[in-house]
């Protein structure tokens, strides 16, 4: 699963980045361990152009009774997104990107855990894979979430957990976010990345406390 991550680049970079303006209200600060739950910034394609605003993380189906399911769709398997009903209305004209620069994972070492932080090998800005939805409430409040999408790792991630986020290749953003894109094209664009253009540190245990968010946290441990 992918359930932490970093995005703490700054704000004008993102939109450079991605080429995006910024949605009404979004507000925006470094993040050195967004976890479920939170408000995240996320990408979302629209006729007028790509909008930096942010999304609550783990999704709400527009067909739920509440929002507690929410805390249980942080992510969505890859190979059951065409069948899963909570993801395959999605699939084909709510998709999202959510910027990052790193997340963590978990490796077992024994009987303990070890967190890692997995990044690009030149710390740049990359793009999650995502869907979103909007639930409306009995008395008609909006409420925005999304969900990362997950593959199976690649050779860096094997070695770390048994699945990875999508991370999608620069070239193929446009197509992800664009909302006439093919279906089986958008599928096909869900596979591990190049684990050559990856790197993986040992990062301190007080990632673990939601609580905790500083840059110490993004510092390699031996």
């Amino acid at each position: 699963m992918c359930g932490r991550f970093t995005i703490i680049d700054p704000l004008e970079d993102i939109m450079e980045r991605y080429m995006a303006s910024i949605a009404e209200g979004f507000e925006y600060k470094p993040n050195y361990n967004a976890a479920p739950m939170q408000y995240i910034p996320t990408i979302i394609g629209s006729s007028k152009g790509n909008r930096l605003g942010s999304l609550r993380w783990g999704l709400v189906p527009s067909w739920a009774k509440d929002d507690k399911i929410g805390s249980k769709m942080i992510n969505a398997r890859a190979d059951t997104l065409a069948e899963k009903p909570a993801y395959k209305r999605l699939i084909s004209s709510k998709r999202c990107i959510v910027p990052c620069n790193g997340f963590y994972e978990w490796k077992k070492e024994g009987s303990s855990k070890q967190p890692m932080r997995i990044l690009m090998k030149d710390n740049s800005i990359f793009s999650l894979a995502g869907l979103y939805d909007t639930w409306i409430d009995q008395d008609g409040n909006k409420l925005s979430t999304c969900t990362i999408i997950t593959t199976e790792p690649n050779n860096l991630m094997a070695d770390i957990h048994d699945r990875m986020p999508v991370i999608l290749r620069s070239q193929d953003e446009a197509e992800w976010l664009n909302k006439d894109s093919n279906k089986d094209s958008i599928l096909g664009l869900l596979r591990p990345y190049d684990a050559a253009e990856m790197s993986a540190y040992k990062v301190d245990s007080a990632v673990g406390n939601v609580r905790n968010n500083n840059e110490g946290l993004i510092k390699e441990v031996s």
